[in-house]
């Protein structure tokens, strides 16, 4: 009788054995028109007015992506056998769920659910192989020499941070979001009395165990916010001072998972509906406890992971991305940029020394698909940081090069907030040290955030003069001069005068006809006058 039990027991646990917990994407259909429609023509109901100005003044335009899903068919998931929603995404219009195969697979009898995606490959296409697992912050959070440490000015000047700071820019105004796994003591550390005296900490949200906390499961996002934030006179000054911040829990330190990259999005959705302008991700996904979950080399082309979808639709939606490329890099580790990281969309930043040299520990490039990766660099070896518990330290990882690139980001943007995010990441690209010869372990090297901002200056001065002002091209002209007309004129009258203030002949152009043919006037000097809505402009003009 015994034996009979022992053998009903071992079949037991082998059946139990094949209920193995997985983890999965599921995509709903198309979010109904109707909803949609009324959603669009009141934005106010779904996101913020700061959110709402920040795309009109970027020409970032408002569509369904940022409708919510439908929270009645997340409910119906949510009551489903054995399933657990764990995470929420209204840019992909998905749920990521926890539970068996068999029972996440049974979803697909919801006549809503459109799609599943398995974090286990295997169960989607051929598995992509065994990576090890392996504590992301064991490296950065080892023990560190105590150094005699006064302000954080290397890793400020390196990138020439300094400079925004003398010409006023702070990062006033611009909306930050930090997403980490925890920021104990942030609401007494005397690193931050600055920022939440002035009301700038706006907010936080533990999106793992969903709560209205910053404290989380871990310090590191305590060290990396530092990096940014903190403000202690005389002794530690971050890179963005003066901006205003959101701190958001996505990493569980319990587990890791897939699911933790789906917290990352549904906080990258809440940030972009709150108006954010710049965010820090100094994490990064490639192993997981369960192997089958593990994203291969070729699984990080930007395009792929969950974190890469998430970091393009959030470069879509206006943001700056800024993020970690990963410690990966000694030749034992897997070596190249994680993901988020490896996606077009994020702006990956890796680690150098004091000194300005590559940091060992930083993972490369290139992406699978031959990208430069990461894109710039910033100091990350024996970076200052201040830590959960006000104390002045160093610390090592791309975890730090990120948000010290972040708040730096942050001061720059509250130079020109009206230019777009690609126009402020591209500036920065070619600010850098090595952007004419770009390596895999450099990327475009060492920016230089002064020069950066002459440039976006510049070119904000050329986009409002263009924007409010007609213009004459090309000058000097051969045989024809093109005038390119403002937003607020459709025609004007064209005259044209010598040097002696002689008229030649007048006329009348409208943004249809808005060309003038001087191939008859002889070489020398003119003066073009064009005069609209009861306005007159003067341009010299050299004719050939």
């Amino acid at each position: 009788m015994m034996k009979k039990f022992s053998l009903l027991f071992v079949i037991l646990i082998s059946t139990l054995g094949f209920a193995q917990t997985e983890e999965a994407l599921v995509f709903l259909e198309a979010k109904d028109p109707a909803v949609v429609a009324v959603a669009l023509a009141n934005p106010i109901t779904i996101m913020t007015q700061a959110a709402i100005d920040r795309k009109n003044a970027q020409g970032i335009v408002i569509d369904e992506r940022d409708v919510p899903l439908n929270e009645a068919q997340k409910a119906l998931i949510e009551a489903a056998t054995g399933i657990t929603v764990m995470a929420k995404s209204k840019w992909m219009n998905a749920v990521y769920v926890r539970g068996t195969e068999n029972n996440i697979n049974a979803l697909l009898n919801l006549s809503f659910v459109e799609d599943i995606e398995f974090a286990d490959k295997s169960l989607n296409r051929p598995s992509a192989g065994k990576q090890f697992t392996q504590d992301k912050f064991e490296f950065e959070q080892a023990e560190r020499p105590i150094y005699n440490y006064g302000n954080a000015a290397n890793q400020t000047e390196m990138i020439n941070v300094d400079y925004l700071h003398e010409n006023d820019y702070i990062g006033e105004d611009i909306i930050v979001a930090f997403m980490d796994n925890g920021y104990p003591n942030v609401l007494t550390n005397p690193a931050y009395a600055t920022l939440r005296n002035e009301g700038r900490l706006l907010g936080y949200y533990d999106f793992v165990a969903r709560v209205e906390s910053p404290t989380g499961t871990g310090n590191h996002g305590a060290s990396t916010f530092s990096d940014a934030a903190a403000f202690l006179n005389g002794q530690f000054v971050g890179t963005a001072p003066g901006a205003s911040y959101y701190l958001f829990v996505t990493e569980d330190d319990n587990n890791e998972s897939p699911a933790e990259e789906a917290y990352w999005v549904e906080a990258l959705e809440r940030a972009d509906s709150l108006g954010v302008y710049v965010t820090n991700t100094s994490l990064g996904y490639q192993d997981f406890d369960n192997s089958a979950y593990d994203h291969s080399y070729a699984d990080l082309d930007g395009q792929t992971t969950i974190g890469a979808r998430g970091a393009n639709l959030a470069f879509d939606k206006g943001m700056i991305t800024v993020t970690s490329a990963g410690n990966d890099g000694q030749p034992w580790n897997f070596g190249y940029v994680g993901t988020p990281g490896d996606a077009p969309g994020a702006f990956t930043i890796g680690a150098v020394d004091s000194n300005g040299n590559y940091a060992g520990f930083s993972s490369h490039g290139p992406t699978v698909d031959g990208r430069v990766k990461p894109d710039v660099m910033a100091q990350g070896e024996d970076a200052a940081i201040v830590t959960a518990n006000g104390n002045l330290s160093y610390a090592n990882g791309t975890s730090f090069s990120s948000p010290i690139t972040a708040g730096a980001v942050a001061s720059l943007w509250q130079a020109v907030p009206h230019l777009k995010n690609d126009v402020v990441m591209q500036a920065i690209r070619e600010s850098a040290s090595m952007y004419n010869n770009p390596t895999d372990n450099m990327g475009y090297g060492i920016p230089n955030f002064g020069d950066a901002l002459e440039a976006l200056l510049l070119l904000s001065v050329e986009d409002q003069l263009q924007e409010n002002n007609f213009a004459l091209y090309p000058n000097p002209v051969t045989t024809q001069i093109n005038i390119s007309f403002p937003k607020n004129a459709e025609n004007a009258d064209f005259a044209l005068y010598n040097v002696l203030g002689k008229k030649i002949f007048q006329t009348k152009i409208t943004t249809l006809n808005n060309s003038v043919d001087v191939s008859g006037l002889s070489s020398g000097m003119y003066i073009a006058s064009i005069t609209s809505n009861n306005k007159t402009t003067s341009y010299k003009i050299i004719k050939q």
